[in-house]
């Protein structure tokens, strides 16, 4: 067999687009209103949200939560393989569809930590942190990442080349290979994966994620923030406990 020699690529960017999204603020306080309004009309989702700020701090401080699945947020996102495994853990409101390596050659792309990412981890599961370590450390790392990669597609493409079954030969490939999918889920939803997914001294309940699915959280709060500004307010101003 004559290994092949495609060059792969590193990154170690997480990348996230917001593709779509419906609803507002507005949205999630006519969907409150319903519960106690003699008749309803499309006029409410028109109303200006800001007048009913206290009704959304009142939803979310007693945990009402359904009012605010009334709205949605579409992402494309592009991550290794371990970020969505973690993400998929999320089941409650998220619809997902990924890229599919039975259907589809999947392309050598792979992930590399930068100098940004604290390497090293002192202490134990459960009460650890995580340090940069040494600048050569990152450099071993690369290298090491490096070599896996290229001879696990080597081995991946050398398989396709022999007619096997691309569901079988994807086997090979490290969950460091990049995928893409589209993620769509309600605020409720995501308030609750934020809360998982991102470290803040805001939180009443501390969460300490891994940086990577971390780095995608803080992008999506980002669009979250922009989109529904009353109701992220709220929400960090209750713990960032989703209702």
């Amino acid at each position: 067999m004559t290994t092949t020699m495609t060059e792969i690529e590193t990154r170690s960017d997480i990348a996230v687009e917001l593709v779509q999204s419906a609803g507002s603020d507005a949205s999630i306080i006519a969907a409150a209103r319903v519960s106690t309004a003699a008749e309803l009309s499309a006029a409410a989702l028109d109303q200006d949200p800001t007048e009913s700020e206290g009704l959304i701090n009142f939803l979310m401080k007693g945990r009402h939560g359904s009012p605010f699945e009334h709205a949605q947020m579409t992402f494309l996102i592009s991550a290794p393989i371990f970020v969505f495994r973690e993400w998929h853990r999320h089941r409650v409101g998220w619809s997902y569809n990924e890229e599919s390596a039975r259907y589809r050659q999947m392309r050598p792309v792979f992930y590399v930590p930068d100098e940004r990412r604290n390497l090293k981890q002192i202490g134990k599961p459960g009460a650890y942190e995580f340090v940069p370590g040494e600048p050569q450390d990152l450099i071993a790392a690369h290298l090491s990442m490096e070599h896996i990669y290229g001879a696990a597609y080597a081995a991946y493409e050398d398989m396709l080349e022999l007619g096997i079954a691309r569901e079988v030969a994807r086997v090979v490939l490290p969950v460091a290979t990049y995928s893409t999918m589209y993620a769509t889920c309600n605020p409720r939803s995501l308030m609750h994966f934020l809360s998982l997914r991102t470290k803040s001294d805001d939180a009443m309940f501390k969460s300490f994620p891994q940086r990577e699915i971390e780095i995608a959280a803080e992008k999506m709060e980002a669009e979250f923030a922009r989109l529904f500004p009353i109701t992220h307010e709220a929400w960090v101003r209750n713990g960032r406990v989703a209702p």
